[in-house]
C-alpha cells in the first residue's frame, strides 16, 4: 500500500482568541502548513483535498461549511472539502481520512486543518456545548458532564491502585513546565508541586473543580488550529517539498460502550486499547519502540490510564513512572512534550491535530532545545473522544 508522508506543519498560538475569526484562525495554520512545506500560491492545485476537523462551529459560532469556508479563504477552489466531526477526536479522525483517501489513490496530497473557536461563547454554553456528546438520555439528561466523568473515573482509580493527589500535581507541574518552553502553548507559566499542594481553604492555589480534580488536573478552554499537509510517498509531487518527510507507519481507531456506566469495568478504556494495537500492527511496531508519546490529557488522570492502555506499562503503575522522572522530556519514555492538552490547551477540532504536529516537530529535530527528544525514531499521538467512546491512535516514524 502507498505510504503516506506529513511533509509540511502548521499551527496558530492556543488560548483565549474569542476576538478572531474562526475560519481566519484555521487559514492561518492552513498557510503555514503549505509554506513550510514550500508550496508557493502559484501552486496550490498541488493539493487535492481539504479536510477540516471541527466539533461545534455549527452550534458555537454559528458557521457552517466551514470546510467550503477554508477553501475559499485561502484559495484552494476546486480542490474537494470536507468537514469531519468526532467530538474531541476529530482532529486525529480527519487525519485518517486524508490517510485513507491517499492510500486509496483518490488524491495524492491532503491538507488536514483543525480548528476550534470555543471562548465565542460562555464558560456555561461552552461545558454543556461538550456535554452534548454523551449519553443524551442517561447522562446528558441528568447533568452529567465532561469532568463530572471525568471524576468519578479518578477517584475510582486513585483507590483502586494508590495514586494520590499528590501524584495528579506532578502530572500538572510536568506539562507546565514542558508548555512554557513552547511559544503556542495556551498556559505558558510554570507552577511547582507546593503551590498546588500545599495551600488550603476559600483561596486554595488549586481549588476542586469536580471532586477530587482540582483546577491543575483539567485543561484549559482553549481556541485554536493546527494544520497538516500529506503527500504520497510515490507522488510526483513529492518533488516540490522542501522538509524532510516524517512516515504515518500507522493509523486506527475503536469505539467503546457509548454509556460510560454500561461498561463491564469503567476503568478499562478498551477503545484505547484496540485502536493502539491496530496502530502498532499497521507500523509493524511494538510499545518499546515508541520514543515517546501525546496523550489525550484532558484531565490529568487520562495520561496514566491512557499510558497503561496503549501497552507502555502494566494497567496501574504508570505512576509509579511518573514518580521516578521515566515521562520527563529526558526521561525513558517522555510523555506530552508539548505540555499536551492540560498546558497546551484543548481547542477541540485542532486538538488531535496538534498531537500530531509535535510528533513531526520532534522527529524532524525541530522542537525547542529545552523540551527537545533525544533522538526519536517513533512517536505516538492518542486522541480521546467522548469519554473513551471513540479513539483514534497515529504513529509517526522519522
Amino acid at each position: 500500500m502507498r505510504k503516506v508522508c506529513v511533509v509540511g506543519i502548521g499551527h496558530t498560538v492556543f488560548g483565549n482568541l474569542h476576538h478572531l475569526d474562526l475560519v481566519d484562525l484555521m487559514g492561518h495554520a492552513s498557510l503555514n502548513a503549505l509554506e513550510d512545506a514550500g508550496v508557493l500560491a502559484e501552486r496550490r492545485e498541488i493539493v487535492d483535498q481539504v479536510f477540516v476537523a471541527n466539533m461545534g462551529a455549527g452550534r458555537v459560532n454559528i458557521q457552517s461549511a466551514i470546510a467550503s469556508a477554508l477553501v475559499s479563504r485561502i484559495g484552494l477552489e476546486s480542490c474537494m472539502a470536507e468537514a469531519v466531526e468526532n467530538g474531541p477526536a476529530s482532529g486525529a479522525s480527519a487525519v485518517k481520512l486524508g490517510v485513507m483517501a491517499i492510500k486509496s489513490g483518490m488524491a495524492d496530497a491532503v491538507l488536514v486543518t483543525g480548528g476550534e473557536m470555543m471562548n465565542a461563547v460562555t464558560r456555561w454554553i461552552s461545558t454543556d456545548f461538550v456535554a452534548s456528546m454523551l449519553h443524551h438520555e442517561a447522562e446528558y439528561a441528568y447533568g452529567m458532564t465532561l469532568p463530572s466523568l471525568a471524576a468519578l473515573f479518578t477517584r475510582l482509580y486513585m483507590q483502586r491502585y494508590g495514586v494520590t493527589e499528590r501524584d495528579l500535581a506532578l502530572i500538572a507541574v510536568k506539562s507546565h513546565e514542558n508548555a512554557a518552553k513552547n511559544p503556542y502553548a495556551h498556559l505558558k507559566t510554570p507552577c511547582t508541586l507546593e503551590a498546588i499542594c500545599e495551600s488550603d481553604g476559600a483561596d486554595h492555589a488549586n481549588p476542586i473543580i469536580a471532586d477530587p480534580l482540582r483546577l491543575y488536573g483539567i485543561c484549559p478552554v482553549s481556541d485554536g488550529a493546527a494544520s497538516l499537509l500529506l503527500c504520497a510517498e510515490d507522488s510526483p509531487k513529492m518533488r516540490h517539498f522542501t522538509k524532510p518527510p516524517v512516515t504515518i507507519s500507522g493509523i486506527a481507531s475503536a469505539t467503546d460502550t457509548h454509556c460510560v456506566h454500561l461498561r463491564a469495568d469503567p476503568l478499562i478504556l478498551d477503545a484505547v486499547r484496540l485502536a493502539a494495537e491496530r496502530a502498532y500492527t499497521m507500523a509493524g511496531l511494538t510499545p518499546r519502540d515508541i520514543s515517546f508519546a501525546e496523550l489525550h490529557d484532558a484531565f490529568v488522570i487520562l495520561e496514566l490510564a491512557i499510558a497503561e492502555e496503549a501497552g507502555f506499562f502494566e494497567r496501574g503503575t504508570a505512576h509509579l513512572a511518573l514518580r521516578r522522572d521515566e515521562t520527563r522530556v529526558n526521561g525513558r519514555l517522555p510523555i506530552n512534550t508539548s505540555g499536551g492538552l492540560k498546558a497546551k490547551g484543548h481547542p477541540l477540532g485542532a486538538t488531535g491535530v496538534s498531537q500530531i504536529y509535535e510528533l513531526v516537530k520532534q522527529l524532524r529535530g525541530q522542537a525547542e532545545p529545552e523540551r527537545r527528544v533525544r533522538d526519536p525514531k517513533h512517536g505516538m499521538a492518542v486522541n480521546f473522544g467522548g469519554f473513551g467512546n471513540n479513539v483514534v491512535v497515529t504513529i509517526c516514524s522519522r
